[in-house]
C-alpha cells in the first residue's frame, strides 16, 4: 500500500513536528531562529540549482541580501527601528549590478543577475513577509503562526496519503505526473476541516479567515509545488537536495509555504482594514445619530 519512502516522510515529519512546535511557541527569538535555520538551507538549494549558471559571488551576495531583508523586517515589525532603515537594502539589491561589472568571466552577466533577484523575491520575501503577520503592533501572535503551520500539514498529509491509496487523475501530467486530482481534494478537504477546528479556539481570526487561509495554503501551495517542479525539470534535476528523508530537501518542502505566504498575508491585511473601516463607520454613526441638547443658561431674576 505504501513504498518505503512513506515511512521515511512520516519518521522525519514526528521528529520535526515537536521541534517546530516547540519554537514557534516558545518566544518570538524561537520563531526567528526557526525560519532562519529554513531560509538559509532553501537559499543554497536554490543557488545550487542554478550553480551552473551563475558564479559563486552572486549566489553568496544572494544569501547575505536574502537573510538581511529577512532580518531587517523581523526587527522593524517589532517597532525597534524606524521604516527609514529598510531603505539599507537598496544599496545590497543595486550592488548587484557592479558585481556583474566585475567579476570576470562572466559569460552571461543577465542570467545571474537575474537568478540573483529571483533568489530574493521568491526565497527570501515570502519569509520575510510572514513577519507582518504574525507580529500585530508589535506583539508576537504565535496560535496565528501555528495554525498556519499545521493546516500546511493536513494539507500535504491529505494530498499524499488520499493520492497514494486512490490518485489515478493526474493533477497536471506535464509538469508533475505524480500529483493527482484525488489528493488535492483529500488535501483541500483535511485543510479545511483542521482550518474549522483551529477556528474553534483561537479568536485572532474568524471562522471565515480560518477557511479562506485555508483554500488559500491548498490552492497557492499546489501551484508552488507545479512551480519549483517546473525549475527542476527545467534544468534536468530531481530533487532540490536530500537532507529531509523522505521529502527532499527544503526547497522541495516549502515550495507551496512560499506562494501561499504572501497571499495570506495580503488577504489578512484586507480583512484587518474591512474590520477597521466598520469600526470607524460604527463610530461615525454613533456620533451622527447622537442628538446634543444646549440647555441656555437662567437668567438671574
Amino acid at each position: 500500500m505504501f513504498n518505503t519512502n512513506f515511512y521515511r516522510r512520516t519518521l522525519s515529519t514526528l521528529v520535526a513536528l515537536p521541534v517546530i512546535i516547540g519554537a514557534l511557541y516558545w518566544s518570538a527569538w524561537s520563531y526567528f531562529l526557526l525560519f532562519l535555520g529554513i531560509l538559509l538551507p532553501t537559499l543554497l538549494e536554490f543557488y545550487k540549482l542554478v550553480s551552473k549558471v551563475e558564479p559563486l559571488v552572486f549566489k553568496v551576495w544572494g544569501i547575505f541580501s536574502g537573510i538581511l531583508l529577512y532580518t531587517l523586517t523581523f526587527i522593524y515589525v517589532q517597532n525597534w527601528i524606524a521604516p527609514a532603515y529598510l531603505w539599507l537594502l537598496m544599496p545590497c539589491l543595486l550592488a548587484t549590478y557592479l558585481l556583474a561589472i566585475y567579476t570576470q568571466p562572466m559569460t552571461s552577466p543577465l542570467t545571474s543577475i537575474a537568478y540573483t533577484f529571483l533568489g530574493i523575491i521568491y526565497v527570501s520575501m515570502p519569509f520575510s513577509i510572514l513577519h507582518f503577520l504574525v507580529f500585530i503592533k508589535g506583539i508576537y501572535h504565535k496560535e496565528l503562526i501555528l495554525g498556519i503551520v499545521f493546516i500546511l500539514w493536513a494539507s500535504d498529509i491529505g494530498a499524499y496519503v488520499i493520492g497514494s491509496l486512490v490518485g489515478k487523475k493526474p493533477l497536471f501530467k506535464r509538469i508533475s505526473p505524480k500529483k493527482t486530482w484525488e489528493g488535492s481534494i483529500g488535501g483541500a478537504l483535511l485543510a479545511l476541516l483542521i482550518s474549522y477546528i483551529i477556528a474553534q479556539y483561537d479568536t485572532t481570526w474568524d471562522l471565515w479567515e480560518w477557511l479562506g487561509t485555508a483554500l488559500i495554503i491548498v490552492i497557492a501551495g499546489t501551484y508552488g509545488d507545479l512551480l519549483e517542479s517546473l525549475l527542476k525539470r527545467s534544468l534536468h534535476i530531481k530533487d532540490s537536495g536530500s537532507i529531509i528523508p523522505g521529502h527532499g530537501g527544503f526547497l522541495d518542502r516549502f515550495d507551496g509555504f512560499l506562494l501561499a505566504i504572501p497571499l495570506i498575508v495580503a488577504c489578512s491585511k484586507v480583512g484587518y482594514g474591512k474590520q477597521f473601516f466598520k469600526s470607524r463607520h460604527k463610530n461615525v454613526t454613533l456620533v451622527a445619530s447622537t442628538t446634543i441638547h444646549i440647555v441656555p443658561p437662567k437668567m438671574p431674576i
